[in-house]
């Protein structure tokens, strides 16, 4: 009954896609893919165990990065933070050093404060409830789902990319999966399919199936335990579905950076604890857009923040990193202040050059250090 007051309620799209749900059986379903991923199932580390907070921390990793990617920092994020309570009373650059390489920095920020939220106002328990999970910073109902089924074997539905893609074509849903109105379909359906007392072994089943066979592109069909129940593959078109987005052309960006040295050390700034790459640290930067004289420009912009004059004995080279929404040229110098005066007008601290290691840092800016430790630090 409840399935059709759902019905009447959504458009006639989602009358189909409802109507699909009915004519297959859930518990065929069940068995086939249940059955496949006994026996396929990935063998990753954050499998092994029920612990919430491992679950929890694999879950935010595996947010825009791919598994393999995800496994050594895994490893080491809990080597160094195995528990809540530890994780709580690091200091946030810690953390930050530990992800460095991972990227979307934002991610380790959020762990750090919701470790403390969870320290301060649940005991340092990791709730086994939907509306504590979602109050914490970084966790949305994919990322709560997934603790609460994997964790507590909870019947909570997921919905990562993997799974959106695996239901799209399973029940042939055309619609962008990232407009409300066919998200509200996909979350509707992979509820619907939880089978009980089966929730944590069904929602990996479904994210490795996502990630092995259903690909994004080149499908396995024939490999896939679902294949003759699947309506994107009865199509004979399983790619099309879902209704793929079109990606914006990212802009590009010419900067330079300052290399300041004074009786061997260096000076970096750290950018503000919110907003992107919030808390690493970095060699003074600016953005520009000429392209010629780029010694006059820096020797400009030094002399205005910097006491004394910046007087550049050296180009370090070009380096170039790609973001999620821009790309960043980045042509570098390095110099000495002949003031011997050591103040300055940005906030930012004077490091070894031997030093470096210890301060997170962007890919980018860790490449000029490495760079300089090799060649200045000698």
């Amino acid at each position: 009954m409840q399935r059709k007051s759902v019905l009447k309620q959504n458009s006639s799209r989602c009358a189909v896609a409802f109507f699909n749900l009915d004519l297959i059986a859930p518990s065929k379903i069940h068995k086939n893919l249940l059955r496949w991923f006994k026996k396929n199932g990935r063998d990753l580390p954050w499998k092994k165990t029920q612990n919430p907070y491992a679950i929890w921390v694999s879950e935010i990793m595996l947010q825009q990065t791919q598994v393999d990617t995800v496994i050594p920092y895994y490893r080491k994020f809990l080597k160094s933070f195995p528990t809540v309570r530890h994780l709580a009373h690091a200091d946030l650059s810690e953390v930050l050093k530990v992800w460095e390489g991972l990227g979307y920095y934002s991610r380790a920020r959020n762990l750090h404060r919701a470790s403390q939220i969870i320290l301060n106002h649940f005991q340092g328990k990791i709730s086994d409830t939907l509306e504590d999970l979602l109050s914490l910073p970084g966790i949305g109902r994919s990322t709560a789902g997934a603790i609460l089924s994997l964790a507590y074997n909870k019947e909570a539905p997921i919905l990562d990319g993997n799974v959106k893609r695996v239901l799209s074509r399973l029940f042939a849903i055309s619609g962008d999966p990232k407009e409300r109105k066919t998200e509200k379909i996909l979350w509707h359906l992979s509820e619907s399919l939880i089978p009980k007392s089966h929730a944590n072994a069904f929602n990996q089943a479904l994210m490795d199936l996502g990630s092995m066979v259903c690909t994004s592109k080149n499908p396995q069909c024939l490999h896939c335990p679902l294949h003759h129940l699947c309506k994107g593959e009865a199509s004979g078109k399983p790619e099309r579905y879902p209704t793929k987005t079109v990606k914006k052309s990212v802009p590009s960006f010419n900067a330079v950076s300052a290399v300041i040295e004074k009786n061997g050390k260096v000076f970096l700034d750290q950018r503000p604890l919110k907003g992107f790459l919030g808390g690493l640290w970095e060699f003074p930067n600016w953005r520009t857009m000429e392209d010629k004289n780029l010694k006059g420009w820096l020797r400009n912009q030094t002399k205005k923040e910097f006491d004394g004059s910046f007087k550049i004995d050296g180009f370090i080279g070009t380096f170039r990193q790609i973001y999620s929404h821009f790309k960043l040229t980045l042509h570098v110098y390095h110099g000495v202040l002949t003031d011997k005066r050591v103040g300055h007008k940005r906030e930012g601290r004077w490091v070894p050059i031997r030093k470096l290691y210890l301060f997170p840092m962007s890919r980018i800016h860790r490449r000029i250090s490495e760079v300089i430790d090799g060649e200045i630090g000698r």
